[in-house]
């Protein structure tokens, strides 16, 4: 009885002690075996097969798959995108199970909801790469060109718009197809919406380290890249912004 009371003993410190060991580990965050240039390297070839109809993602969506992902993740990037129902990173990329960690909300803005979501995994599941993915012909962006600085009667859709806006005024001076055009938006109005997309994807990639303490961190300590990118609603691809 005097040992099996020892060996209860010892049994319940070594169950504590391993507790205690995993709490620290899920605090400190634990590193991806993969490297960020590796990571977007495999984004773009799923984007690749999509492009071409040769997917097989689904092969990673199947029971074994699901059953092995029951208890852990360690996806290899986190994709901040669009709601836009035409445009699922899952899908694009041609990713199956718990290979993407997939934010989606209306002009891939990110508010501090999206920021903890990112911070999560890119700290605690070790994801190397962050990806700001906008897209062509974005009704956000188009809502908040359209609104001239002027609400849009909703006031939750406005806090889209007053997160979007900027990047209007940035495109209206860099904006290549409106060089010389002093009504850009209006005798230009696509070519204008597109570039706005365009600043809107890249200005949010560039003031996520501001944004955060834990992602400029990471980036400062190279455990993770951030880039932008943008989704071509008729073809398919993905194209990276330098």
């Amino acid at each position: 009885m005097h040992n099996k009371s020892i060996a209860g003993r010892i049994a319940v410190v070594a169950g504590m002690a391993a507790l205690m060991a995993g709490m620290a580990w899920a605090g400190a965050g634990h590193e991806s075996a993969m490297s960020p240039d590796t990571a977007l390297e495999k984004l773009m070839e799923g984007n690749k097969r999509y492009v071409e109809n040769k997917m097989t993602g689904e092969k990673l969506c199947d029971i074994t798959a699901r059953t092995a992902l029951a208890k852990s993740q360690k996806p290899y990037a986190i994709i901040l995108s669009c709601s836009d129902s035409r445009v699922p990173p899952e899908l694009i990329f041609d990713k199956g199970l718990g290979e993407v960690f997939v934010v989606r909300v209306a002009g891939n803005v990110p508010d501090p909801v999206v920021l903890g979501s990112i911070e999560y995994a890119a700290e605690h599941l070790g994801s190397p790469l962050i990806m700001v993915l906008g897209h062509e012909r974005c009704g956000a962006v188009k809502a908040t060109v359209e609104s001239k600085g002027k609400s849009t009667g909703s006031a939750n859709i406005d806090a889209i718009v007053k997160t979007v806006a900027p990047a209007v005024k940035i495109a209206a001076k860099d904006c290549a197809a409106c060089k010389g055009e002093a009504k850009c938006a209006e005798s230009k109005k696509d070519d204008f919406l597109e570039c706005v997309s365009d600043t809107n994807a890249k200005r949010v990639a560039a003031n996520l380290p501001g944004k955060s303490k834990i992602i400029k961190h990471l980036l400062e300590s190279k455990k993770i890249a951030i880039v932008a990118a943008k989704y071509d609603l008729d073809d398919g691809v993905v194209t990276l912004f330098k």
